[in-house]
């Protein structure tokens, strides 16, 4: 009797779980109004039009070959920056990084240009912006994408986390 019980207990389990599954599965395909997302406030536009100033002033940094005006955007001492499937080791690592890599003259640091550029307010003091990049060189020009968490320390927007994914040849 007992084997018998918990056979059947099992399958009234599983007919429960099935039964689930199938109301949810046609919740889901069952169309509805699809809600609009809120309108942005001005205080989020506020924020997002501060945090595309900062990486308009690093790209104009870049491009006149002053990289500590570039770093300014990133968080220091604390950055955490990925490229080329490495951690740099933090500010002044990425800072040693673009001064030995861009640094020798104007035809090897190029001129960059971020666009394309998307944030999404996570928190008032965080942000998620991805972008894409190009940077335009004689030799060897690189594009792709950067993934940056930006934080608002001391009442500037800083970039926390930048991830770099460059466009391989083709």
């Amino acid at each position: 009797m007992s084997q018998t019980f918990n056979a059947r207990s099992r399958m009234n389990r599983a007919a429960r779980v099935a039964g689930v599954g199938l109301a949810l599965l046609m919740l889901a395909a069952t169309p509805g109004r699809a809600e609009s997302p809120a309108p942005e406030t001005k205080a989020a536009a506020d924020e997002k039009a501060a945090i595309l100033q900062v990486i308009a002033r690093m790209e104009d940094a870049w491009n006149r070959g002053d990289f500590r005006g570039y770093m300014e955007g990133f968080a220091n001492p604390d950055v955490v920056f990925v490229s080329r499937g490495e951690f740099q080791k933090d500010w002044q690592g990425t800072l040693d990084h673009y001064i030995r890599d861009y640094g020798e003259s104007a035809e090897t640091r190029g001129k960059l240009h971020f666009y394309d550029i998307k944030i999404e307010m996570l928190a008032p003091d965080a942000a998620q912006l991805i972008s894409r990049y190009r940077l335009e060189r004689p030799r060897n020009t690189l594009d792709g994408i950067n993934t940056r968490l930006m934080r608002k320390r001391d009442g500037r927007w800083v970039i926390a986390l930048n991830h770099v994914s460059a466009r391989q040849d083709r």
